[in-house]
């Protein structure tokens, strides 16, 4: 029986409607769009395309991101290109799209030892940004490929992480950094049902602010839900 002092605190955050409000990957690519090459704000015209072929399934969501950046950044952008722009994005979706109740969550955990990761299928590109403000420790993200010269692709770097590749991401970072999971106790919080097995493999789950089919779930697991959505009188 592992005693309470070797007990690793881990509390890990989808982001996007479970930390933020709306999703953050359009605002990215529009914000990125508006000060890098304006111009390519005419191409968001194309992006229905893109949706549509991904409701018919033709393609999966990497391509239709893909697809997105292509339109809105470009195939191949020198990171600096990036960089300029990626703390004022941060300074927007902490200032405007942020529980507050996030916050308290974070803070009250922090006091009590946990470590913070945020795990999410957005691009690590400007998530590490946001997390860095909102006080997380570490971050599991979608990756970019770049090529020899430094330049940023609009290309996945393996896997989307998302579904049951994120939690294959959670536990490979967590073999990099010696946690075994026998010692750790796990928060897991998200809003979507493809975190169901994250979800699962912590010790408390949190259906958080979650949409139809993943508060169906908790109440079939008897998973808490905390709803940030719904203004406090």
């Amino acid at each position: 029986m592992m005693t309470e002092s070797k007990v690793t605190l881990l509390a890990i955050y989808d982001m996007d409607k479970t930390v933020t409000r709306r999703a953050t990957y359009n605002g990215f690519l529009l914000h990125m769009a508006f000060n890098k090459s304006p111009w390519r704000l005419f191409l968001s015209l194309l992006l229905p395309l893109g949706v549509a072929l991904y409701a018919l399934r033709v393609w999966d969501r990497a391509r239709l991101k893909q697809f997105a950046q292509i339109l809105l950044i470009g195939r191949r952008v020198p990171k600096a290109r990036f960089a300029k722009y990626l703390e004022s994005h941060a300074d927007l979706v902490v200032g405007k799209n942020v529980y507050p109740q996030l916050l308290a969550r974070v803070a009250e955990e922090k006091a009590a030892g946990y470590r913070h990761v945020m795990a999410t299928a957005s691009y690590r590109l400007y998530v590490e940004a946001i997390a860095k403000r909102l006080g997380f420790d570490d971050v599991i993200a979608t990756d970019l490929s770049t090529d020899s010269s430094g330049h940023v692709l609009a290309r996945i770097d393996g896997h989307n992480c998302y579904d049951a590749a994120k939690l294959a991401r959670v536990k490979d970072w967590m073999d990099s950094n010696g946690l075994d999971r026998a010692t750790c106790h796990i928060r897991a919080y998200s809003d979507h049902v493809s975190d169901a097995p994250l979800l699962s493999f912590a010790d408390e789950p949190f259906a958080t602010n979650p949409h139809g089919p993943l508060a169906r779930l908790a109440e079939t697991k008897g998973w808490p839900i905390l709803d940030w959505r719904v203004a406090k009188s």
